[in-house]
């Protein structure tokens, strides 16, 4: 994150500004009607809290855009989210960082021509993401690597994990078996817990689609996972 942070750096010289507004309002009450009323009237401050820091938010997408310290805040706020689903993706660290740094300074690139909210920039990001894991995983050499890193992974903790370590390589190899597009809708559904408008915004599809995708995906993924626990299970069977 460091270095992704000293690079990202060189790419702006604008002035500082500082902006930070965040509240949290919480309403007491006694007896059983004013409680009634208060749960009323917190609902109603929870959504403008909300409503705030959407709006603050997309306050400072548009600052980053030719603010240094408003693209770092930026940067800052999304950056574990973006590398945790890298990771997900690549089930594997230097992977998913370096991918990620990929990502942020095409956000650099391409922030200026950005028009939207805040949940419009957070699937604008997540796109882009999505675009440079696909392009990491196109090189079928990076893939075989990703694939042995995981296996030694596997046979370094097999003692201790009883097993459970040669399952997760089944279901990385299952996953690295779908198509691009498969995998994002599975690690933005499960991993991330995304929903299926969210997820379609991303692919720019409908959700009608991707729950479509979705169905099928998860079908392919148990016909191969069934395929490699039965010959997995032969296997031991004729070492015996």
């Amino acid at each position: 994150m460091t270095s992704t942070f000293c690079i990202l750096m060189c790419h702006f010289d604008f002035y500082i500004l500082i902006s930070d507004i965040f509240c949290h309002v919480f309403i007491c009450c006694a007896f059983i009607m004013v409680m009634i009323v208060g749960t009323c009237k917190l609902r109603r401050v929870i959504s403008v809290d909300n409503n705030s820091k959407a709006a603050d938010h997309s306050k400072l997408i548009v600052r980053a855009c030719s603010d240094r310290a408003a693209f770092v805040q930026l940067y800052r706020s999304h950056y574990d989210a973006v590398f945790r689903y890298c990771v997900h993706r690549l089930f594997e660290r230097t992977a998913a960082e370096d991918v990620t740094s990929e990502v942020f300074l095409k956000v650099v690139e391409s922030i200026h021509g950005f028009k939207g909210t805040e949940k419009q920039f957070r699937c604008w990001l997540y796109r882009i993401a999505t675009n440079a894991v696909n392009n990491y995983l196109r090189k079928t050499a990076r893939r075989s690597r990703l694939l042995k890193v995981a296996r030694e992974q596997a046979n370094s903790s097999v003692a201790d994990c009883g097993g459970s370590a040669e399952k997760l390589i089944l279901l990385k190899e299952a996953v690295f078996s779908l198509k691009p597009r498969y995998q994002t809708i599975i690690t933005l559904r499960f991993f991330e817990n995304w929903k299926l408008t969210e997820i379609a915004e991303v692919l720019a599809s409908s959700p009608g689609t991707v729950r479509s995708q979705l169905a099928r995906a998860l079908a392919k993924l148990r016909k191969v996972l069934a395929t490699e626990f039965t010959e997995k299970s032969e296997v031991i069977e004729n070492e015996r």
